[in-house]
């Protein structure tokens, strides 16, 4: 699928973050490209800017007669009125994964999986290839601040690298055969899919088992797999901080950045600086940096590249910036997400109190991870708790977010309605707010942005970075 044989390609769930980013892809490649999706977002908007067709109602009518090849993401039901319209015009529709695997395992893959730190790390790897001149091109599950989109791509030719997040939603990943695959985490998540942990653990291996022969793994130190690695995959660890082949040493934060030295199996290499906080995105660049070295990346490269990375919109994301308060919005939908950015945020701002409003993802990972979700979030001070967020997933009976509610030890929380939180809010004044979730908990972002300028005091804005930003 190098070269692209369809000339008009249409999306049934558009404007997801990975269905996106094939579509920008299709585009680039010079064909036509519709869909649909439930509801408009500032994503949709840039797509149709971009010249893509959307729109947001089940119409079959609307899809172009010429199109050549569908692509379904499972958000979508198999009963949707289009799903079934394609079927009955015989047009090829493949699941979004399939296609991923058919357009990347052409060129030098590098593919990062797990179950948190995937989009962050991948987006690094791509920023620090495009920095150096890599031929390259990226599909991310994330907009990346440095380029403003979540496909990226610098000249094509020979040696080409394709940068992908492996998702291990429905076992996507095993769609792809890397030429180097990194392995962040392996925490339970996705049950609904996996049922049990050991069959995710599993399915991780056998992603191990699509590394191509001379190949590289590069695994988070004490993530452990159930399978050996074939003689002819070089295996790699990487942590925090030693005992592993790449790591960070002589940590130090000055003004906000990070410090560190980079060690590798062959020799440190020093002076790097991290342009953004947080210890798990130091972990995070240990990981692009692994990748990076292991491909040829000179060390200056990696150095100018990693200082210049301006993360990626939802990753630990600072909306507001005052004295007097702070606004970072996450798309941490997981407890272990959870806890790593609120710990980050005590480190950055240690003393603060810290208000969080969280919107749970999914019924099944809310049912099945609860207790950890109600001690991550008894981290906070301040706790304002959304309702599920159902996605693609019916209600499961005793399952809601008055029971998490429940289970979390915080004397300061409450359940809030969304329609009701601009009132609550323009009560409060916490020091450090927090957006939280992987929902349509997004939508609120600009309206809290817009809501702390109009609060401060003399009028004076300081959001972070421009206008045009905060509306990706």
């Amino acid at each position: 699928m190098s070269e692209n044989p369809f000339k008009s390609v249409y999306f049934l769930g558009i404007g997801g973050i990975g269905m996106s980013a094939l579509a920008r892809y299709f585009l680039q490649q010079g064909a036509h490209v519709a869909g649909y999706d439930k509801t408009a977002s500032a994503l949709t908007d840039q797509l149709i800017s971009e010249g893509m067709e959307i729109h947001f109602n089940e119409d079959p009518s609307r899809i172009p007669v010429d199109v050549d090849l569908a692509i379904w993401t499972p958000a979508v039901p198999r009963e949707h009125a289009e799903y079934r319209h394609l079927l009955k015009r015989g047009i090829r529709v493949k699941k979004r994964a399939e296609v991923l695997g058919e357009i990347a395992n052409p060129f030098s893959t590098i593919a990062v999986a797990g179950t948190h730190g995937k989009t962050t790390t991948s987006t690094m790897i791509a920023h620090i290839f495009h920095s150096a001149g890599k031929p390259m091109m990226a599909l991310l599950g994330g907009i990346s601040k440095n380029y403003g989109t979540n496909y990226v791509q610098l000249a094509e030719g020979s040696g080409q690298f394709c940068i992908v997040e492996a998702d291990e939603f429905d076992r996507s990943f095993l769609q792809l055969s890397p030429d180097i695959a990194i392995i962040t985490s392996m925490d339970a998540d996705h049950l609904d899919i996996y049922n049990h942990r050991d069959q995710l653990k599993e399915s991780f291996g056998d992603f191990t088992g699509k590394i191509r022969n001379n190949g590289k793994l590069i695994i988070k130190k004490g993530v452990e797999i159930d399978r050996e690695v074939p003689e002819e995959v070089s295996r790699f660890t990487y942590s925090l901080q030693g005992d592993a082949d790449f790591y960070a040493s002589n940590i130090a934060i000055r003004e906000g950045l990070i410090h560190f030295d980079f060690i590798t199996p062959e020799a440190p290499l020093p002076g790097f600086v991290l342009g953004m906080p947080g210890m798990f995105n130091l972990e995070n660049a240990i990981a692009a940096l692994a990748a990076s070295w292991l491909s040829g990346i000179p060390e200056a490269e990696m150095k100018r590249a990693l200082l210049d990375f301006g993360g990626v919109v939802r990753r630990f994301d600072i909306r507001i910036k005052r004295n007097d308060f702070v606004y970072i919005d996450d798309y941490a939908h997981h407890p272990e997400e959870l806890h790593a950015c609120i710990q980050a945020v005590r480190e950055l701002y240690p003393g603060k109190q810290i208000t969080g409003i969280f919107q749970p993802h999914l019924y099944s990972r809310t049912r099945d991870l609860a207790d950890d979700f109600a001690r991550a979030l008894a981290e906070l001070d301040s706790l304002i708790l959304l309702e599920i967020y159902p996605a693609r997933e019916q209600p499961i009976e005793g399952i809601h977010s008055r029971m998490l509610l429940d289970k979390t030890n915080l004397s300061d929380k409450l359940l809030c309605d969304r329609k009701e939180l601009p009132d609550i809010l323009e009560k409060r004044h916490p020091e450090v707010l927090l957006t939280l979730g992987a929902g349509d908990i997004d939508q609120l972002v600009m309206p809290i942005v817009r809501l702390f300028e109009t609060k401060e005091k003399h009028g004076k804005t300081s959001v972070n970075h421009s206008e045009q930003e905060a509306e990706r």
